[in-house]
This record gives C-alpha cells, structure tokens and sequence, in this order.
C-alpha cells in the first residue's frame, strides 16, 4: 500500500533541492524571455482591441452621466 507506482512518480514535482540549472542555461533562458517579452511590447495593438476600448470607453461615459 506505500508503494508508489512509475505514473505516480512521473507526475510528483521533483523536490526544490533535486533542481539544479546551469547558469549558462538559465541566461540563455533569461535572454530569450526577455527578447519575447520585448517584441511584444513592442507589438502594434490590433485595431480590433482599440475599437473595443473605445466603445468600453463610451459605454463608460455614458453610464457616468
């Protein structure tokens, strides 16, 4: 009854202590999030989403009054 099975232990979070990333590999991750992140900030905002927000806005404006 206390064994665990093989599916179980696949699915268990491996403990904190067990994870150890090289540091080379966490900033080759850190510079790629970053090169993400930044293209999508840098993104234009789909017309679609602004005419969303406008009448958001107007909606908003109206009910205020």
């Amino acid at each position: 009854m206390g064994e665990r099975t093989e599916k179980q232990e696949a699915v268990e979070p491996p403990e904190e202590r067990d994870v150890v990333l090289d540091p080379r590999i966490q900033e080759a991750i850190g510079k790629s999030l970053k090169a993400h992140y930044d293209d999508l900030v840098k993104a234009p905002v789909p017309d679609r989403f602004l005419v969303l927000l406008a009448e958001l806005e107007a909606k908003e404006r109206k009910n205020g009054q």
